[in-house]
């Protein structure tokens, strides 16, 4: 039988109050992304027919950072079986599957979202739960299975046995429920409990009692991580990077210290990219193959083409782009500018809001003056000119093709195609007068001193 389709409940009404933070706790960002981006993706993937966020405190964050999805209020927190009944009064007339999720646990795998889906097509499936089997199964509830592997019941770390303790197999929140049953079951939870709460978890023997059974998928642990303070953020940042950093190995990128290299969510490095250590990818990043990236460079927004080579010690901007075998060598800053096929800015320099042109050549020391303070302004170095160090190029300007820049100078106007440009103080020399200088000087020093 098709597949149902399915709602995407993500519960995210928390206070996350040990990120001690104003910033929403499913807005933090892991890799320049908040987390909650990461589960949005997913089941945007999967074709989810819709997505519910399920908010509380500082909704207003999420409505402004996801203002194309359906919120449902949950005014006071009453456990998660309490949030998933709050999202029913947006479900209404639909007949489809409801996927319950967390915000705070951002990284289930499409293919486990979709082992889930196929478990729920089984004849007599009522529910499906997640499960993982972490190396310390500390605290977690336990998931009790029965002979045929279908879950028998939930049992919480407080209450379980010593004989359910030593089971392996624990509990991660996350459920598919049957369309058909979804409001029944959810609607019949109690909160006759210490806490006064309502929990999914009783969704279990609900299913069982009705006669469903209620198998379970299993989980890498790293998929089920939940994040709930700043320590849990750096452990989600730590294992996606490293996913990321063996990903581009595999796919044939030579990392010489892979684990001081840094990508962002979006960062695309083609295969035969070599990158050395301590480097840092921000937003928006695209290397194509036979790029070098040298040591303790800074890249954001930046594409940089085939062979080319940059750092070390380089940063690109957002907007830059790095033409096919460009050199951006030691100390130089690129920002919203272009770097056709060969040409080189090799120490030293910034160039911003520039475009340079086939095999130019930038001294060292050279910049563009591209602010007045006020507005940003462009300059055009053309193709084959050479710029010779500690130049200044005051923009709004243009360098010619096959142009020269002499070194020191500041151009204001704009300099023909093959001419040599001179725009310095003229240089003049007074014989003797250094020698007579220090005398004086240290004559008066001594002095000074008596």
């Amino acid at each position: 039988m098709p597949n149902k389709p399915f709602a995407a409940i993500i519960l995210a009404a928390g206070q996350g109050t040990r990120m001690k933070s104003r910033k929403h706790k499913v807005l933090h960002e892991i890799a320049g992304k908040p987390m909650l981006g990461y589960l949005l993706d997913t089941v945007s993937t999967l074709g989810a027919a819709k997505t519910l966020l399920v908010v509380g405190a500082a909704k207003e964050q999420l409505h402004a950072a996801y203002p194309d999805y359906e919120f449902v209020t949950q005014t006071e927190q009453h456990g998660t079986g309490h949030a998933a009944r709050t999202a029913l009064s947006a479900l209404e007339g639909f007949t489809g599957d409801l996927m319950v999720l967390f915000g705070d646990t951002p990284f289930i795998a499409p293919q486990t979202m979709q082992a889930m889906i196929a478990a729920l097509g089984q004849k007599s499936a009522g529910l499906v739960v997640l499960g993982f089997s972490p190396k310390d199964p500390a605290k977690y509830g336990r998931l009790v299975t029965d002979k045929g592997g279908a879950l028998d019941r939930i049992v919480e770390y407080k209450d379980a046995s010593a004989d359910e303790l030593a089971i392996g197999l624990c509990n991660s929140g996350v459920m598919l429920i049957e369309g058909e049953q979804a409001s029944h079951w959810l609607g019949a939870l109690e909160n006759n409990n210490a806490a006064g709460e309502y929990y999914l978890t009783d969704l279990v023997a609900l299913a069982r009692q009705s006669g469903f059974t209620v198998p379970v998928i299993v989980a890498e642990e790293e998929e089920v991580m939940g994040i709930n303070s700043r320590e849990d953020l750096a452990a989600a940042e730590a294992a996606q990077q490293q996913k990321w950093r063996k990903a581009a190995m595999d796919a044939g990128v030579t990392m010489t210290d892979p684990s001081s290299v840094y990508f962002s969510a979006d960062t695309e490095i083609a295969a035969d990219v070599t990158i050395e250590p301590n480097v840092f990818f921000g937003a928006g990043v695209r290397v194509e193959s036979g790029a070098v990236i040298k040591a303790f460079s800074h890249i954001e927004g930046t594409h940089i083409r085939a062979d080319a080579t940059v750092g070390p010690f380089a940063r690109l901007r957002p907007g830059a782009d790095i033409g096919e075998g460009a050199k951006v060598g030691n100390f130089v800053e690129i920002k919203k500018s272009t770097l056709d096929k060969g040409a080189k800015v090799s120490h030293l320099s910034y160039i911003g809001d520039a475009t340079v042109g086939e095999a130019a050549n930038v001294g060292a020391g050279t910049i563009t003056c591209n602010y007045d303070g006020f507005l940003k302004y462009e300059t055009k170095i053309g193709a084959g000119a050479f710029i010779g160090s500690n130049s200044a190029l005051v923009a709004p300007v243009s360098v010619g093709d096959g142009a020269i820049v002499a070194a020191g100078s500041v151009v204001t106007k704009d300099v023909e195609a093959d001419a040599l440009a001179v725009a310095r103080g003229k240089q003049r020399e007074i014989k003797g007068h250094a020698a007579k200088f220090k005398a004086e000087k240290a004559a008066t020093k001594a002095s000074n001193k008596s």
